[in-house]
Protein backbone atom coordinates (compact mmCIF):
# COMPACT_ATOMS: atom_id res chain seq x y z
CA UNK A 1 0.00 0.00 0.00
CA UNK A 2 1.39 3.06 -0.87
CA UNK A 3 1.85 5.64 1.10
CA UNK A 4 -0.70 8.78 0.55
CA UNK A 5 1.50 11.83 1.16
CA UNK A 6 3.31 10.11 -1.49
CA UNK A 7 4.23 13.18 -4.45
CA UNK A 8 2.78 12.21 -8.04
CA UNK A 9 2.96 14.47 -11.00
CA UNK A 10 -0.53 14.03 -12.55
CA UNK A 11 -0.10 16.90 -15.11
CA UNK A 12 1.66 18.27 -17.66
CA UNK A 13 1.38 21.05 -20.37
CA UNK A 14 3.61 22.26 -23.23
CA UNK A 15 3.15 25.65 -25.66
CA UNK A 16 4.98 27.02 -28.19
CA UNK A 17 4.25 30.79 -29.96
CA UNK A 18 6.86 31.39 -33.25
CA UNK A 19 7.07 34.62 -34.85
CA UNK A 20 7.24 32.35 -38.10
CA UNK A 21 4.00 30.88 -37.56
CA UNK A 22 1.17 31.91 -39.47
CA UNK A 23 -1.23 32.18 -36.43
CA UNK A 24 1.70 33.96 -33.77
CA UNK A 25 -0.21 35.01 -31.23
CA UNK A 26 2.23 37.45 -29.93
CA UNK A 27 2.10 35.87 -26.27
CA UNK A 28 4.15 36.95 -23.28
CA UNK A 29 6.04 35.15 -20.84
CA UNK A 30 3.11 34.96 -18.58
CA UNK A 31 0.41 34.15 -21.66
CA UNK A 32 2.90 31.31 -22.58
CA UNK A 33 2.86 29.63 -18.92
CA UNK A 34 -1.36 30.28 -18.32
CA UNK A 35 -1.47 28.24 -22.05
CA UNK A 36 0.59 25.41 -20.39
CA UNK A 37 -0.63 25.55 -17.25
CA UNK A 38 -4.04 24.92 -18.40
CA UNK A 39 -2.93 22.40 -20.82
CA UNK A 40 -1.38 20.68 -17.25
CA UNK A 41 -4.42 20.93 -15.56
CA UNK A 42 -6.41 19.44 -18.38
CA UNK A 43 -3.59 17.08 -18.63
CA UNK A 44 -4.39 15.11 -15.32
CA UNK A 45 -7.93 13.85 -17.15
CA UNK A 46 -10.06 15.20 -13.91
CA UNK A 47 -12.30 17.95 -13.47
CA UNK A 48 -10.42 21.11 -14.16
CA UNK A 49 -11.54 23.60 -12.15
CA UNK A 50 -11.08 21.51 -8.94
CA UNK A 51 -7.98 20.93 -9.74
CA UNK A 52 -6.91 24.30 -10.24
CA UNK A 53 -8.48 24.89 -7.13
CA UNK A 54 -6.78 22.46 -5.73
CA UNK A 55 -3.41 24.33 -6.08
CA UNK A 56 -1.88 25.31 -2.81
CA UNK A 57 1.57 27.04 -3.97
CA UNK A 58 2.22 27.89 -7.54
CA UNK A 59 5.82 28.57 -8.23
CA UNK A 60 7.82 29.88 -10.87
CA UNK A 61 10.89 29.49 -13.12
CA UNK A 62 12.89 32.96 -13.84
CA UNK A 63 12.53 34.00 -17.21
CA UNK A 64 15.12 35.76 -19.07
CA UNK A 65 13.69 39.02 -18.76
CA UNK A 66 13.72 39.11 -15.31
CA UNK A 67 16.74 37.02 -14.79
CA UNK A 68 19.05 40.16 -14.31
CA UNK A 69 18.59 43.86 -12.49
CA UNK A 70 17.29 45.55 -16.08
CA UNK A 71 14.30 46.96 -17.26
CA UNK A 72 12.65 44.34 -19.36
CA UNK A 73 12.04 45.94 -22.99
CA UNK A 74 8.45 44.91 -23.15
CA UNK A 75 7.83 45.30 -19.71
CA UNK A 76 6.79 42.22 -17.19
CA UNK A 77 4.91 41.28 -14.25
CA UNK A 78 5.71 42.38 -11.19
CA UNK A 79 4.57 38.62 -9.71
CA UNK A 80 5.22 36.24 -12.34
CA UNK A 81 3.73 33.31 -10.73
CA UNK A 82 0.56 35.21 -9.12
CA UNK A 83 0.00 36.80 -13.09
CA UNK A 84 -0.50 32.90 -14.37
CA UNK A 85 -2.45 32.15 -11.61
CA UNK A 86 -5.28 35.07 -11.84
CA UNK A 87 -5.54 34.13 -15.51
CA UNK A 88 -6.43 30.79 -14.19
CA UNK A 89 -8.89 32.33 -11.48
CA UNK A 90 -6.99 30.71 -8.43
CA UNK A 91 -5.67 32.28 -5.35
CA UNK A 92 -2.87 29.92 -4.12
CA UNK A 93 -1.67 30.91 -0.52
CA UNK A 94 1.98 30.76 -1.62
CA UNK A 95 3.43 32.28 -4.93
CA UNK A 96 7.43 31.26 -5.40
CA UNK A 97 9.93 32.70 -7.84
CA UNK A 98 12.91 29.97 -8.33
CA UNK A 99 16.84 31.59 -8.72
CA UNK A 100 18.46 31.54 -12.09
CA UNK A 101 19.84 28.44 -13.56
CA UNK A 102 18.96 25.39 -15.70
CA UNK A 103 18.85 23.36 -12.93
CA UNK A 104 15.39 24.81 -11.51
CA UNK A 105 12.25 22.99 -13.25
CA UNK A 106 14.01 19.68 -11.71
CA UNK A 107 14.84 21.13 -8.43
CA UNK A 108 11.72 23.00 -7.86
CA UNK A 109 10.08 18.89 -8.54
CA UNK A 110 12.38 17.70 -6.21
CA UNK A 111 11.97 20.57 -3.46
CA UNK A 112 8.06 20.39 -3.43
CA UNK A 113 7.58 16.68 -3.79
CA UNK A 114 9.50 16.71 -1.02
CA UNK A 115 7.37 19.41 0.60
CA UNK A 116 4.24 16.88 -0.20
CA UNK A 117 6.31 14.00 0.92
CA UNK A 118 6.47 15.33 4.73
CA UNK A 119 2.79 16.03 4.90
CA UNK A 120 3.04 19.93 4.00
CA UNK A 121 1.58 20.46 0.90
CA UNK A 122 -0.76 18.26 -1.10
CA UNK A 123 -1.36 20.16 -4.52
CA UNK A 124 1.43 22.64 -6.36
CA UNK A 125 1.50 23.71 -9.92
CA UNK A 126 4.91 24.21 -11.33
CA UNK A 127 5.22 27.29 -14.32
CA UNK A 128 8.37 28.38 -16.60
CA UNK A 129 8.31 30.25 -19.76
CA UNK A 130 9.93 32.44 -22.12
CA UNK A 131 9.31 35.33 -24.93
CA UNK A 132 12.76 35.73 -25.64
CA UNK A 133 11.63 35.73 -29.65
CA UNK A 134 8.73 38.10 -29.11
CA UNK A 135 11.57 40.77 -27.27
CA UNK A 136 14.06 40.33 -30.21
CA UNK A 137 11.31 40.57 -33.05
CA UNK A 138 10.33 44.00 -31.84
CA UNK A 139 13.39 45.16 -30.68
CA UNK A 140 13.50 48.88 -32.16
CA UNK A 141 9.96 48.49 -33.59
CA UNK A 142 7.17 51.58 -32.64
CA UNK A 143 4.71 48.77 -32.30
CA UNK A 144 5.95 46.31 -29.39
CA UNK A 145 3.42 45.70 -27.41
CA UNK A 146 3.23 45.80 -23.75
CA UNK A 147 3.63 43.08 -21.22
CA UNK A 148 3.66 45.36 -17.80
CA UNK A 149 1.51 44.07 -15.01
CA UNK A 150 1.05 45.15 -11.81
CA UNK A 151 0.02 42.51 -9.52
CA UNK A 152 1.52 42.58 -6.47
CA UNK A 153 0.20 40.06 -3.65
CA UNK A 154 2.29 37.69 -1.39
CA UNK A 155 5.42 36.28 -3.48
CA UNK A 156 8.98 34.76 -2.19
CA UNK A 157 10.96 36.12 -4.42
CA UNK A 158 14.25 33.78 -4.36
CA UNK A 159 16.48 36.61 -5.89
CA UNK A 160 19.24 35.81 -8.95
CA UNK A 161 21.10 33.44 -7.36
CA UNK A 162 24.39 34.65 -8.92
CA UNK A 163 26.34 33.67 -6.36
CA UNK A 164 26.68 30.26 -7.04
CA UNK A 165 28.39 30.83 -10.31
CA UNK A 166 29.66 34.55 -10.93
CA UNK A 167 32.05 36.48 -8.50
CA UNK A 168 34.05 39.74 -8.83
CA UNK A 169 36.99 38.32 -10.56
CA UNK A 170 34.98 36.78 -13.51
CA UNK A 171 32.67 39.74 -13.75
CA UNK A 172 35.66 41.91 -13.85
CA UNK A 173 37.22 40.00 -16.37
CA UNK A 174 33.65 40.14 -18.71
CA UNK A 175 34.04 36.14 -18.20
CA UNK A 176 29.97 36.41 -17.14
CA UNK A 177 28.32 35.11 -20.65
CA UNK A 178 27.39 31.58 -21.10
CA UNK A 179 29.68 30.79 -24.28
CA UNK A 180 32.68 32.53 -22.92
CA UNK A 181 32.82 30.79 -19.89
CA UNK A 182 31.81 27.40 -21.62
CA UNK A 183 34.24 28.08 -24.22
CA UNK A 184 36.85 28.24 -21.41
CA UNK A 185 35.78 24.67 -19.98
CA UNK A 186 35.38 23.19 -23.63
CA UNK A 187 38.93 23.89 -24.77
CA UNK A 188 39.84 22.76 -21.16
CA UNK A 189 38.48 19.52 -21.75
CA UNK A 190 39.71 19.16 -25.35
CA UNK A 191 43.38 19.57 -23.92
CA UNK A 192 42.93 17.05 -21.91
CA UNK A 193 41.98 14.26 -24.25
CA UNK A 194 44.53 15.67 -26.28
CA UNK A 195 42.61 16.15 -29.39
CA UNK A 196 43.18 18.88 -32.40
CA UNK A 197 40.58 21.64 -31.94
CA UNK A 198 39.13 20.68 -35.88
CA UNK A 199 39.10 16.96 -34.25
CA UNK A 200 37.16 18.38 -31.17
CA UNK A 201 34.55 20.16 -33.23
CA UNK A 202 33.55 17.26 -35.00
CA UNK A 203 33.01 15.22 -32.22
CA UNK A 204 30.94 17.83 -30.49
CA UNK A 205 29.32 17.63 -33.73
CA UNK A 206 28.93 14.11 -33.70
CA UNK A 207 26.99 14.48 -30.37
CA UNK A 208 24.79 16.61 -31.36
CA UNK A 209 23.50 15.22 -35.34
CA UNK A 210 21.19 12.96 -33.65
CA UNK A 211 19.62 15.16 -31.08
CA UNK A 212 18.75 17.16 -34.63
CA UNK A 213 16.57 13.84 -35.40
CA UNK A 214 14.99 14.11 -32.62
CA UNK A 215 14.08 17.77 -33.09
CA UNK A 216 12.80 17.44 -36.74
CA UNK A 217 10.17 14.96 -35.18
CA UNK A 218 9.03 17.48 -32.53
CA UNK A 219 6.18 19.75 -33.35
CA UNK A 220 7.12 22.51 -30.54
CA UNK A 221 10.93 22.79 -31.47
CA UNK A 222 12.13 26.20 -32.75
CA UNK A 223 14.05 24.20 -35.58
CA UNK A 224 13.08 21.21 -37.06
CA UNK A 225 15.58 20.33 -39.52
CA UNK A 226 17.93 17.24 -39.54
CA UNK A 227 21.69 17.87 -39.80
CA UNK A 228 25.05 15.86 -40.11
CA UNK A 229 27.40 16.48 -38.31
CA UNK A 230 29.51 17.43 -40.89
CA UNK A 231 27.20 20.46 -41.49
CA UNK A 232 27.12 21.28 -37.99
CA UNK A 233 30.75 21.61 -37.29
CA UNK A 234 31.30 23.07 -40.42
CA UNK A 235 31.87 27.10 -40.27
CA UNK A 236 29.72 29.15 -42.78
CA UNK A 237 27.68 32.58 -43.01
CA UNK A 238 24.68 30.59 -41.67
CA UNK A 239 26.58 28.77 -38.54
CA UNK A 240 29.19 31.40 -37.63
CA UNK A 241 32.10 30.81 -34.64
CA UNK A 242 29.86 32.48 -31.56
CA UNK A 243 32.52 31.80 -29.35
CA UNK A 244 35.98 29.34 -29.33
CA UNK A 245 35.47 26.66 -29.97
CA UNK A 246 31.35 26.57 -30.86
CA UNK A 247 29.90 27.13 -33.91
CA UNK A 248 26.43 28.66 -33.85
CA UNK A 249 24.41 25.42 -33.85
CA UNK A 250 26.09 24.08 -31.62
CA UNK A 251 24.59 26.14 -28.52
CA UNK A 252 21.81 26.65 -27.13
CA UNK A 253 19.02 28.61 -29.02
CA UNK A 254 17.68 30.89 -26.81
CA UNK A 255 15.25 32.46 -29.92
CA UNK A 256 11.98 30.59 -29.10
CA UNK A 257 8.63 31.39 -26.86
CA UNK A 258 7.88 28.24 -24.93
CA UNK A 259 6.41 27.52 -21.79
CA UNK A 260 5.97 24.65 -19.60
CA UNK A 261 4.23 23.55 -16.23
CA UNK A 262 3.54 20.15 -13.88
CA UNK A 263 0.39 19.35 -11.74
CA UNK A 264 2.27 17.56 -8.47
CA UNK A 265 -0.32 16.07 -5.67
CA UNK A 266 -0.30 13.81 -3.23
CA UNK A 267 -1.61 10.47 -3.69
CA UNK A 268 -4.30 10.98 -1.50
CA UNK A 269 -5.10 14.48 -2.89
CA UNK A 270 -5.04 12.38 -6.56
CA UNK A 271 -7.62 10.04 -5.07
CA UNK A 272 -9.46 12.60 -3.88
CA UNK A 273 -9.90 14.44 -7.12
CA UNK A 274 -10.71 10.80 -9.21
CA UNK A 275 -7.38 11.97 -11.08
CA UNK A 276 -7.00 8.11 -12.90
CA UNK A 277 -3.89 6.06 -11.47
CA UNK A 278 -2.61 5.86 -15.64
CA UNK A 279 -1.71 9.50 -15.23
CA UNK A 280 0.75 9.40 -12.27
CA UNK A 281 4.69 9.46 -12.63
CA UNK A 282 6.64 8.97 -10.10
CA UNK A 283 9.80 10.70 -9.05
CA UNK A 284 11.26 7.34 -7.82
CA UNK A 285 14.91 9.21 -7.56
CA UNK A 286 16.31 12.78 -7.47
CA UNK A 287 19.50 14.34 -6.04
CA UNK A 288 20.75 18.32 -6.14
CA UNK A 289 23.83 19.29 -5.81
CA UNK A 290 26.20 22.73 -6.01
CA UNK A 291 29.78 22.34 -8.11
CA UNK A 292 32.90 24.46 -6.81
CA UNK A 293 33.34 27.73 -8.10
CA UNK A 294 34.63 27.46 -11.49
CA UNK A 295 37.88 28.94 -11.36
CA UNK A 296 38.74 26.52 -7.84
CA UNK A 297 38.12 23.41 -10.45
CA UNK A 298 40.84 21.15 -10.16
CA UNK A 299 39.66 19.96 -14.13
CA UNK A 300 38.17 22.94 -15.73
CA UNK A 301 37.23 20.07 -18.31
CA UNK A 302 34.85 18.35 -16.10
CA UNK A 303 32.20 18.83 -12.65
CA UNK A 304 32.00 15.50 -10.95
CA UNK A 305 28.81 16.65 -9.41
CA UNK A 306 26.76 15.74 -12.18
CA UNK A 307 27.73 11.99 -11.91
CA UNK A 308 28.01 12.08 -7.83
CA UNK A 309 23.83 13.45 -8.43
CA UNK A 310 23.19 10.99 -11.36
CA UNK A 311 24.68 8.34 -9.33
CA UNK A 312 22.56 9.00 -6.17
CA UNK A 313 19.31 9.74 -7.95
CA UNK A 314 19.52 6.45 -9.12
CA UNK A 315 20.13 5.02 -5.57
CA UNK A 316 17.29 6.15 -4.38
CA UNK A 317 15.35 4.83 -7.29
CA UNK A 318 16.89 1.64 -6.84
CA UNK A 319 17.86 0.44 -10.00
CA UNK A 320 20.88 1.09 -12.37
CA UNK A 321 21.96 3.14 -15.55
CA UNK A 322 21.00 0.26 -17.84
CA UNK A 323 17.50 0.52 -16.00
CA UNK A 324 16.95 3.84 -17.65
CA UNK A 325 14.88 3.39 -20.87
CA UNK A 326 14.85 7.07 -21.81
CA UNK A 327 17.00 9.88 -21.03
CA UNK A 328 17.46 13.57 -21.68
CA UNK A 329 20.83 15.23 -20.89
CA UNK A 330 21.17 19.08 -20.52
CA UNK A 331 22.88 20.37 -23.38
CA UNK A 332 23.02 24.32 -23.08
CA UNK A 333 26.77 23.11 -24.82
CA UNK A 334 28.42 19.71 -25.86
CA UNK A 335 30.56 19.83 -22.47
CA UNK A 336 26.72 19.52 -20.36
CA UNK A 337 26.43 15.94 -21.65
CA UNK A 338 30.07 15.48 -22.36
CA UNK A 339 30.67 15.72 -18.38
CA UNK A 340 27.88 13.19 -17.96
CA UNK A 341 28.54 10.53 -20.13
CA UNK A 342 31.48 10.55 -19.68
CA UNK A 343 30.89 10.22 -15.76
CA UNK A 344 28.33 7.94 -15.86
CA UNK A 345 30.15 5.77 -18.61
CA UNK A 346 27.12 6.37 -20.94
CA UNK A 347 28.62 6.12 -24.75
CA UNK A 348 27.48 9.08 -26.50
CA UNK A 349 25.78 7.14 -29.08
CA UNK A 350 23.52 5.14 -26.75
CA UNK A 351 20.76 3.73 -29.00
CA UNK A 352 18.34 4.91 -26.36
CA UNK A 353 19.43 8.17 -27.11
CA UNK A 354 19.94 11.19 -24.84
CA UNK A 355 17.15 13.75 -25.38
CA UNK A 356 13.80 13.44 -25.71
CA UNK A 357 13.08 16.83 -26.87
CA UNK A 358 15.42 17.91 -29.09
CA UNK A 359 18.11 19.31 -27.06
CA UNK A 360 18.66 23.27 -26.46
CA UNK A 361 20.10 23.71 -29.48
CA UNK A 362 17.30 22.14 -31.98
CA UNK A 363 14.21 22.03 -29.58
CA UNK A 364 15.43 25.60 -27.90
CA UNK A 365 16.68 26.96 -24.92
CA UNK A 366 13.74 28.15 -22.96
CA UNK A 367 15.51 30.74 -20.64
CA UNK A 368 16.12 28.72 -17.18
CA UNK A 369 13.07 26.52 -17.84
CA UNK A 370 14.23 24.15 -20.71
CA UNK A 371 13.98 21.11 -18.43
CA UNK A 372 10.93 21.47 -17.60
CA UNK A 373 9.68 20.54 -21.40
CA UNK A 374 12.41 17.60 -20.87
CA UNK A 375 10.28 16.36 -17.52
CA UNK A 376 7.07 16.99 -19.46
CA UNK A 377 8.37 14.89 -22.80
CA UNK A 378 9.29 12.04 -19.78
CA UNK A 379 6.19 12.09 -18.12
CA UNK A 380 4.40 11.40 -21.28
CA UNK A 381 6.51 9.06 -22.41
CA UNK A 382 6.60 7.21 -18.98
CA UNK A 383 3.09 6.83 -19.27
CA UNK A 384 3.09 5.24 -22.51
CA UNK A 385 5.39 2.72 -21.16
CA UNK A 386 4.20 1.88 -17.92
CA UNK A 387 6.90 0.38 -15.34
CA UNK A 388 9.83 2.04 -17.56
CA UNK A 389 12.34 4.75 -16.00
CA UNK A 390 13.56 7.65 -17.74
CA UNK A 391 16.12 10.04 -16.35
CA UNK A 392 16.52 13.92 -16.69
CA UNK A 393 19.52 15.96 -16.03
CA UNK A 394 19.23 19.25 -15.65
CA UNK A 395 22.78 21.73 -15.61
CA UNK A 396 22.40 25.18 -14.07
CA UNK A 397 25.15 28.07 -14.08
CA UNK A 398 28.76 27.32 -15.87
CA UNK A 399 28.16 23.60 -14.63
CA UNK A 400 27.89 25.14 -11.01
CA UNK A 401 24.50 23.28 -10.24
CA UNK A 402 22.79 19.62 -11.28
CA UNK A 403 19.51 18.22 -10.45
CA UNK A 404 18.56 14.82 -11.82
CA UNK A 405 14.84 13.54 -11.46
CA UNK A 406 14.07 9.56 -12.24
CA UNK A 407 10.76 9.18 -13.42
CA UNK A 408 8.49 5.90 -13.36
CA UNK A 409 4.70 4.93 -13.28
CA UNK A 410 6.17 2.18 -10.80
CA UNK A 411 4.47 2.88 -7.80
CA UNK A 412 7.21 3.11 -4.53
CA UNK A 413 7.06 5.36 -1.56
CA UNK A 414 8.87 8.40 -1.28
CA UNK A 415 13.39 7.95 -0.34
CA UNK A 416 14.78 11.16 1.07
CA UNK A 417 18.58 11.74 -0.79
CA UNK A 418 21.77 11.88 0.88
CA UNK A 419 22.46 16.03 -0.61
CA UNK A 420 23.57 17.28 2.39
CA UNK A 421 26.22 14.67 3.18
CA UNK A 422 27.30 14.60 -1.07
CA UNK A 423 27.48 18.63 -0.86
CA UNK A 424 29.79 18.05 2.45
CA UNK A 425 32.20 15.64 0.37
CA UNK A 426 32.20 18.53 -2.78
CA UNK A 427 33.15 21.02 -0.35
CA UNK A 428 36.07 18.60 0.75
CA UNK A 429 37.02 18.13 -2.65
CA UNK A 430 40.71 19.31 -3.68
CA UNK A 431 40.60 23.22 -5.03
CA UNK A 432 43.16 25.37 -6.84
CA UNK A 433 44.37 28.43 -4.97
CA UNK A 434 43.21 31.92 -7.41
CA UNK A 435 44.94 34.23 -7.66
CA UNK A 436 42.77 37.60 -8.89
CA UNK A 437 45.61 40.02 -9.52
CA UNK A 438 48.36 38.29 -11.35
CA UNK A 439 52.37 39.37 -12.73
CA UNK A 440 54.55 37.52 -13.93
CA UNK A 441 55.61 34.53 -16.07
CA UNK A 442 53.13 32.40 -16.74
CA UNK A 443 51.31 29.85 -19.42
CA UNK A 444 47.91 28.73 -20.49
CA UNK A 445 45.59 26.56 -19.15
CA UNK A 446 42.62 27.06 -21.25
CA UNK A 447 41.34 30.10 -23.51
CA UNK A 448 38.58 31.02 -25.17
CA UNK A 449 38.10 34.17 -28.33
CA UNK A 450 34.42 35.73 -28.72
CA UNK A 451 33.08 37.87 -32.02
CA UNK A 452 31.40 41.18 -30.78
CA UNK A 453 30.50 43.91 -32.70
CA UNK A 454 33.05 42.78 -35.27
CA UNK A 455 35.86 42.77 -33.12
CA UNK A 456 37.53 39.78 -31.22
CA UNK A 457 37.97 39.20 -27.48
CA UNK A 458 40.47 36.85 -26.46
CA UNK A 459 40.20 35.61 -22.48
CA UNK A 460 42.77 32.92 -21.22
CA UNK A 461 42.65 31.10 -17.50
CA UNK A 462 46.53 30.36 -17.04
CA UNK A 463 49.16 29.27 -14.01
CA UNK A 464 51.81 31.45 -12.91
CA UNK A 465 55.24 29.73 -13.35
CA UNK A 466 56.06 30.65 -9.87
CA UNK A 467 53.29 28.99 -7.34
CA UNK A 468 51.11 26.75 -10.01
CA UNK A 469 48.04 29.81 -8.79
CA UNK A 470 45.56 29.90 -11.18
CA UNK A 471 44.58 33.20 -12.90
CA UNK A 472 42.24 34.81 -15.72
CA UNK A 473 43.43 37.27 -17.79
CA UNK A 474 42.66 39.58 -21.16
CA UNK A 475 44.53 38.73 -23.93
CA UNK A 476 44.75 40.07 -28.00
CA UNK A 477 42.70 36.92 -30.15
CA UNK A 478 45.01 37.32 -32.91
CA UNK A 479 48.04 36.41 -30.73
CA UNK A 480 45.87 32.91 -29.74
CA UNK A 481 45.09 32.47 -33.74
CA UNK A 482 48.92 32.88 -34.48
CA UNK A 483 50.20 29.75 -32.11
CA UNK A 484 48.12 27.24 -33.19
CA UNK A 485 47.05 25.64 -30.33
CA UNK A 486 47.11 28.22 -27.42
CA UNK A 487 47.08 25.43 -24.63
CA UNK A 488 50.48 25.63 -22.83
CA UNK A 489 51.95 28.23 -24.57
CA UNK A 490 53.61 30.87 -22.55
CA UNK A 491 52.51 34.15 -21.36
CA UNK A 492 53.58 36.95 -18.89
CA UNK A 493 51.06 38.58 -17.21
CA UNK A 494 50.24 41.81 -16.14
CA UNK A 495 47.63 42.95 -13.52
CA UNK A 496 46.12 46.97 -14.32
CA UNK A 497 43.08 48.68 -12.28
CA UNK A 498 40.71 46.96 -14.64
CA UNK A 499 41.92 43.08 -14.33
CA UNK A 500 44.69 41.14 -15.98
CA UNK A 501 45.99 41.22 -19.26
CA UNK A 502 48.52 38.98 -20.53
CA UNK A 503 50.90 38.76 -23.65
CA UNK A 504 52.36 35.69 -25.57
CA UNK A 505 56.21 35.16 -24.16
CA UNK A 506 58.96 35.53 -27.00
Amino acid sequence: MIDPCTPVLVGVGQVADSVDDLDYRQWSSVDLATVAARRAVDDTAADYATVAASVEVVAGVRQFEISAPVPAPLGRSDNYPRSVARRMGIDPGHAVLEVVGGQGPQHLVTEFASAIAAGRLESVLLVGSDAISTERFYAGRADKPDFTEAIGGQLEDRGFGYESFLDENLIRHAAVSPPTQYGLLENARRARLGATPAEYRMRMAELFAPFTCVAAKNPLAGSQVVRSAAELATVTASNRMICDPYPRLLVARDLVNQGAAVVLMSVSKARELDVPQEKWVYLRGHCDLVEQPLLERVDLGGAPTATMAAREALRVAGIGLDDIAAFDLYSCFPIAVFNFCEGMDLPTDDPRGLTVTGGLPFFGGPGNNYSMHAIAEIVSRMRERPGDFGLVGANGGIMSKYSVGVYSTAPADWVPDRAPALQQAVSDLPSVDVRPRAEGAARIETYTARAESGTGVGLVIGRMVADDTRFLAAIDPESLGAVGDPIGQDIVVTAGENGNSAVMRN
